[in-house]
């Protein structure tokens, strides 16, 4: 493991985090009391958000099998969250035990979890960054990533369930186009992001519940997610509510378009 930047922030546990809130959705362990309580408070809102959040965490280990039979064999996750087996890395080393994935999040509980978890294949490589999308440049400057990854060679970027954290004044699109923009040519954007477009008063009420914890908060609509890949090219089937993302299991009881309330694709730059 490798990281740039230092845990030797204080872990704030007097207000909520998406991270570890996103890690109780999952059933997962590494949450205090204020995350349970505000996470409840979010699923009180938002009934089936735990069913949400695995129909999310499916599409990424579908998208990062395709992108590997594509040969993509580097892979850069922003907004990786807490470990929660299989991570990106697994999956894509499950398929090509040579990828090689960084890792970056500014969360310093992440990156304690992430020293301790995050065990590369012997022939692929795993790296952390501790660093905010909002700030690319410090993503994209991180002598990690150079060391780990070729930037000159094929990269997949991937920011799921991130982007309805950075609302408008934090200049997402900007940021989006500032990361696809250092990558080469034969690279791709994989992307989820939560929608009102199914459910909007239920998911007004659960922003108003982020807020309420002074998480920001920003959901979008489809044509809102599209933009994201301005300039790209969208694979089949486009941007899609994830269970219809190529599945390729059996159906998941009680899921369907309110109930998980995210779009995501995955797209090719020329």
């Amino acid at each position: 493991m490798t990281d740039s930047g230092h845990a030797a922030e204080q872990i704030d546990t007097s207000k909520p985090h998406p991270a570890r809130m996103y890690d109780y959705y999952l059933g997962g362990k590494d949450n205090y009391q204020v995350d349970v309580e505000a996470a409840g408070a979010v699923e009180a809102a938002f009934p089936t958000i735990k069913t949400c959040a695995r129909t999310n965490r499916l599409f990424m280990h579908r998208a990062t099998r395709v992108l590997a039979t594509l040969g993509i064999r580097q892979f850069l996750d922003i907004g990786t969250g807490l470990p929660t087996s299989p991570n990106l890395h697994q999956v894509a080393q499950a398929a090509a035990p040579e990828s090689r994935v960084v890792y970056a999040d500014y969360d310093p509980s992440v990156l304690v979890h992430a020293r301790a978890l995050l065990r590369s294949s012997p022939e692929g490589r795993t790296a952390y960054i501790q660093a905010d999308v909002r700030d690319p440049d410090s993503i994209l400057d991180a002598a990690v990533l150079h060391e780990t990854l070729d930037m000159s060679r094929p990269v997949a970027l991937s920011l799921n369930a991130l982007l309805h954290f950075v609302p408008d004044e934090d200049k997402p699109y900007e940021v989006v186009a500032r990361l696809v923009e250092a990558l080469p040519s034969g690279s791709y954007l994989v992307l989820s992001h939560c929608t009102p477009d199914f459910a909007p008063e239920m998911w007004k009420n659960v922003v108003e519940v982020y807020h309420r914890g002074g998480i920001p908060a920003q959901v979008r609509s489809k044509e809102e997610v599209l933009r994201f890949f301005d300039g790209l090219e969208l694979i089949e089937p486009g941007v899609e509510v994830p269970h219809r993302w190529r599945p390729d299991g059996p159906a998941q009881p009680g899921v369907d378009d309110a109930t998980v309330s995210f779009f995501v694709g995955v797209a090719r730059k020329p």
